[in-house]
């Protein structure tokens, strides 16, 4: 594939424009996966205009999280299996259809499923979107430019789930006028702006979309797709249960992760054994594609040890709206979305390990203060420290991420995106529920008694926001230990060069 410009031919010899195509697809991306979180800050509207309870409401973030989560190893076949430009026609109708019916059911409790039904639509669209995004990525452009265009994926991962509250929160505010256009402050408004957007692109992908990744007929291991569906199904369903059951729950939290990680290692022992994989679990071989990934994975994991967390420490602590707590994070997103780019340039320059070292110090050294944070931090002080975190982050995952292709021959980056992204919605899971359990159990235990709320109320007031403030600090604790291991592995184990270069030229 030549790389003096940016006309280059597809898989069946006929000319396209590979920045045209990537931008239209990191378009979609992002109209995509504002979806994925752009629900949070809606949770109490929800819950008064369908007339359900706060784990109800929640269902429309879990049943998101658990349908994307099962979707992502299927797209190793799917990319294999499928015309690049159809697959990404099909998954943009579907991602289209689900906000359609999100969008249009009715408000009653009644129809919660048919709401619910519209979300696990888009999160299957989305899951097949975010990796081929970056298969497509090492697949039309040379190594020299490849980090570049992952740097831009990053920004679409990064910031889209990160302004996804922000954008929610504005919108739910009150009504804004802009440009003479009225624009309501309901639920339903937070769909109108991804769905215009994927209008546009599912009529443009028939014409700027490619086929760019080379297809082969490969049968379909049945046995492959049962085992993936219920074992990551049931794994990532126990783990989104803790935050309401708790790690006490037998039928809800402990059978289910034990049920599915049972099922997850008969899926990999199957994979094992295939000639032709459904996932090919093989790519954990090359040591310097699994080293990245686990560095990938320490890092998704400090990363959530404190944006998951600090919403709600602005909220609880500071009393800050949700607006307001989500615009408090914005700098950080878009600290993220200024790097990301700047990364992927930086890579070709100074190279991974430098890169990953200098981020993860970033992040380490960013996440120390949040240790210490009381009830009276300034909020401005907290806005400059997360935009910090997310500078090192940015620094760190897009390169890691370029790093693990570039580790894999070019035919198996199928199987190494689909690997990656599996491990890393694993380790989101099992994060969110480790934090919430650790926190709301320090709360739990250093709570006053309820006795004191009514003898001496200033004494219960205080003594509860030590307790919140003891339980967000081991949170961030335990990011900052995320982050430190993270740097100790980059330090001893990531190796300067790659095991492999493969890819187009």
């Amino acid at each position: 594939m030549p790389s003096s410009n940016d006309q280059v031919l597809d898989i069946h010899g006929k000319k396209y424009n590979r920045w045209l195509m990537f931008i239209l697809l990191l378009i979609g991306t992002f109209a995509g996966m504002l979806m994925q979180t752009s629900l949070g800050t809606a949770i109490p509207t929800l819950m008064k205009a369908f007339d359900i309870n706060l784990s109800t409401a929640q269902q429309a973030t879990t049943w998101f999280l658990l349908a994307n989560g099962i979707v992502v190893p299927l797209s190793a076949y799917l990319m294999t299996r499928t015309s690049t430009k159809w697959l990404l026609f099909t998954a943009y109708a579907l991602l289209l259809g689900g906000m359609t019916i999100t969008y249009l059911t009715p408000e009653d409790s009644n129809y919660w499923i048919m709401f619910l039904g519209g979300r696990i639509l888009a999160a299957i669209a989305v899951g097949i979107t975010m990796p081929l995004m970056q298969v497509i990525a090492v697949n039309v452009f040379p190594e020299n430019k490849r980090a570049l265009a992952l740097g831009l994926g990053g920004l679409v991962v990064g910031m889209a789930p990160a302004i996804g509250p922000t954008l929610s929160g504005w919108i739910l505010d009150k009504d804004h006028v802009i440009f003479g256009i009225n624009i309501v402050s309901s639920w339903r408004t937070i769909f109108i702006i991804p769905m215009i957007v994927i209008t546009l692109v599912l009529l443009l992908t028939p014409f700027v979309m490619k086929d760019v990744i080379p297809n082969k007929k490969i049968k379909l291991d049945i046995l492959s797709l049962v085992l993936s569906s219920i074992g990551f199904g049931l794994f990532l369903w126990g783990f989104t249960n803790v935050a309401m059951d708790g790690w006490s729950s037998m039928n809800s939290v402990i059978l289910p992760i034990i049920a599915g990680t049972i099922f997850i290692i008969l899926f990999v022992l199957r994979q094992l054994r295939l000639k032709e994989p459904f996932l090919d679990v093989r790519v954990f071989k090359v040591r310097n594609f699994t080293v990245t990934a686990l560095i990938i994975i320490l890092v998704t994991m400090a990363m959530y040890g404190v944006e998951m967390m600090l919403p709600t420490y602005l909220q609880n602590v500071h009393g800050l709206s949700p607006l307001d707590s989500g615009l408090t994070l914005l700098a950080g997103a878009l600290m993220m979305g200024l790097i990301s780019p700047i990364a992927g340039i930086l890579y070709n320059k100074v190279g991974v390990r430098n890169l990953a070292l200098v981020g993860l110090t970033i992040l380490a050294i960013g996440t120390i203060p949040f240790v210490f944070l009381s009830a009276t931090t300034p909020t401005i002080f907290i806005t400059v420290l997360y935009a910090i975190r997310m500078a090192g982050i940015a620094l760190t995952m897009m390169p890691l991420t370029t790093s693990a292709m570039n580790a894999l021959p070019i035919e198996e980056t199928t199987h190494g995106t689909a690997a990656n992204n599996t491990v890393r919605q694993l380790a989101s899971s099992v994060v969110v529920a480790l934090l919430t359990s650790i926190t709301q159990n320090i709360i739990n235990t250093n709570s006053p008694a309820k006795a004191m709320k009514d003898t001496n109320p200033m004494e219960f007031a205080s003594k509860t926001i030590d307790a919140s403030m003891d339980g967000f600090r081991v949170s961030f604790a335990v990011g900052l230990g995320f982050a430190v291991v993270g740097l100790i592995i980059t330090i001893f184990f990531l190796r300067a060069k790659k095991d492999n270069t493969g890819g187009a030229k």
